[in-house]
């Protein structure tokens, strides 16, 4: 390795590239019989804020044999020193060159990242795709939310691990110890739960229909169930975390108290593919926190899930950790809340120790269009909610919305800008002189994601979403008030990328060979590149964004994510009567995961 120190000493931010934390993993490479990277491709303060990097750390790492190392995307300055043969792209911990390790496993959190995927592989010297590489490449691994829907990026794949990778990653080291190559590695790795090796299927086309895939090979299962952890309270999880010498997105210990979701939010990829909940225990949930406080020092935690206020044991809960740690001056961050009486109660027993802002959700403008993506909160519970909110002292407030959501109307975009004007008159009715309101309101566009009720519903053009965000932008002035939303070029080529096929690899690959990379970052992306490689790909936006029709096969359905096709459709056509389901925890829905399919057993009531 040439002067690494000094070529650090030369970059804006030397802490990304460094390593050496605290809690990070040392081993002695001569007792390590599988060496395996961990590749987050975005930037390093962003990587590092990614619990699931932290789990597959500490579990890979708990293994005499293994040793997992980290990665991330580099910044501008340092990919020029790179480029210019300065130093290599390395990891972390043993500032190893890429082709170093046995496996380079990428997390694929956001769509936006694929260019990245590549631009990290060439960076190492990797080639791009699976069927260019040789036996004494990595094998390249995929996992991720973004993997129920593997096929846009299934030509730079060698596998990918479907749903929770816990218990299926330390299987597939147990076979990689004893595999006589990396083919026989691959047709083995297929029995372990929720794997897809992608070069044992082929997609069949009807012209520009895709109509199903075909195994080819005796043991590829098809379709590819997904893997999930069966008890949470068994499944590892890190007593302690690595800490960073710099800033990151965010910083503060996370406990994971429960995954899945009964709530069954019609827009909510997460919500469909995580099904069932399973919960840790009260027990194992405070021992985790006072692990983090005694290793890391964090002066703040959060208890996350996905509605983290539906944890059976949540009040319970939260007054053991407040009793304890309140004045030791630790808070809690429960994120996720829903918009009832529960919710206040639970945040006035957490808020003695800081009072940051607090950020609902209630997604649609109008009790109609709540109802049609099935999120059962009403304007008398919005306006209760800010009442008690107001009364215990909070004054930073933010609220989600989703513009382009199916059946939405221009009324339904001015009921937003009605709740905001409503929630400002609330906080105005009693003279709180010691602090001025600060109201955030924020837009996404919907992403009609794979497995969910929306995936048959066409995304809603661009042009419509500036005209709804232009008027939004016009009538959320004030003071008080700050209107944000997300760019909607990005949105478009989410929704491209999402709902993509295999033949959407080329798109990918021409762009990134055109100079896209950190899509995410708006300093970086550049819309035209993308519609210049759909059209050098002779493919089109309309041919992704287009409505669905009811017997159309999906390129994600290659996997089996416990929730059945039929029950979907159902929700969607409630949806389009804007008639709502009930929560999972109040009746069964019949979605299909509580089968021998999966395994699970739905929330016991």
């Amino acid at each position: 390795m040439k002067n690494y120190e000094a070529i650090l000493r030369s970059v804006e931010k030397p802490t990304r590239y460094m390593g050496q934390e605290i809690n990070s993993v040392s081993k002695d490479l001569n007792d390590v019989a599988i060496r395996y990277l961990f590749a987050f491709p975005d930037l390093y303060e962003v990587g590092m804020s990614h619990l699931g990097m932290h789990i597959l750390y500490g579990l890979l790492n708990q293994i005499e044999d293994v040793y997992c190392e980290r990665v991330f995307a580099v910044a501008e300055d340092m990919e020029q020193r790179i480029k210019a043969g300065d130093t290599d792209f390395v990891s972390l911990e043993t500032r190893s060159r890429l082709k170093e390790f046995d496996f380079i496993g990428f997390t694929l959190q956001y769509e936006l990242s694929f260019t990245n995927v590549l631009h990290m592989l060439d960076m190492g010297g990797i080639a791009l795709r699976s069927t260019d590489r040789s036996e004494e490449d990595p094998i390249i691994m995929g996992g991720g939310p973004v993997c129920f829907n593997p096929e846009p990026m299934a030509d730079f794949f060698d596998l990918f691990v479907i749903g929770e990778a816990e218990e299926s990653i330390v299987q597939l080291m147990d076979i990689y110890r004893t595999a006589r190559s990396k083919e026989d590695f691959l047709i083995r790795a297929m029995t372990v739960p929720g794997v897809y090796v992608p070069k044992f299927y082929r997609d069949i086309w009807e012209g520009e229909r895709l109509i199903g895939y075909e195994p080819l090979h005796s043991d590829a299962p098809y379709p590819i169930v997904k893997a999930f952890i069966k008890d949470l309270t068994t499944a590892y999880y890190p007593d302690r975390m690595i800490i960073p010498y710099m800033d990151v997105v965010h910083d503060r210990g996370v406990i994971e108290i429960f995954r899945g979701c009964t709530k069954g939010c019609r827009f909510c990829q997460a919500g469909m593919i995580y099904r069932p909940v399973r919960e840790r225990s009260r027990e194992q949930i405070v021992d985790l926190v006072d692990n983090m406080v005694e290793h890391g020092g964090y002066r703040e935690f959060s208890l996350t899930s996905l509605s983290t206020l539906d944890h059976s044991e949540i009040e319970p809960i939260v007054d053991q950790l407040a009793e304890k740690y309140t004045e030791k001056n630790v808070s809690i961050s429960l994120p996720s809340l829903r918009m009832d009486s529960f919710s206040t109660s639970v945040l006035q027993k957490v808020a003695s120790v800081r009072k940051s802002g607090i950020t609902f959700a209630p997604e649609a403008g109008t009790q109609r269009l709540r109802d049609v993506i099935n999120k059962n909160v009403t304007d008398a519970d919005i306006d209760n909610t800010m009442r008690e909110m107001f009364d215990l002292g909070w004054s930073r407030i933010k609220f989600y919305f989703i513009l382009g959501l199916p059946t939405e109307t221009f009324e339904d975009v001015q009921g937003i800008e009605q709740i905001a004007k409503r929630v400002e008159k609330i906080f105005y009715e009693k003279k709180r002189p010691q602090k001025a309101l600060q109201l955030t309101i924020s837009t996404s566009s919907l992403v009609p994601k794979p497995f969910t009720p929306f995936q048959w519903v066409e995304q809603t053009s661009p042009d419509i979403i500036r005209i709804r965000q232009d008027y939004l932008r016009n009538h959320l002035r004030g003071r008080n008030i700050r209107y944000q939303y997300h760019d909607i070029d990005t949105t478009t080529l989410e929704g491209v990328l999402a709902r993509g096929s295999r033949r959407t690899g080329d798109v990918i690959e021409r762009a990134y060979r055109m100079g896209a990379k950190f899509d995410s970052w708006k300093e970086y992306f550049d819309y035209k590149l993308w519609l210049q490689a759909l059209t050098d790909a002779g493919q089109s936006l309309e041919m992704y964004l287009k409505a669905r029709q009811e017997d159309e096969f999906f390129p994600w359905e290659i996997i089996d994510p416990g929730v059945t096709r039929t029950f979907l459709w159902r929700e969607y056509q409630q949806a389009l009567a804007a008639e709502t389901s009930i929560d999972c925890r109040d009746g069964c829905l019949g979605c299909g995961i509580n089968t021998t399919r999966i395994g699970g057993i739905c929330f016991e009531r």
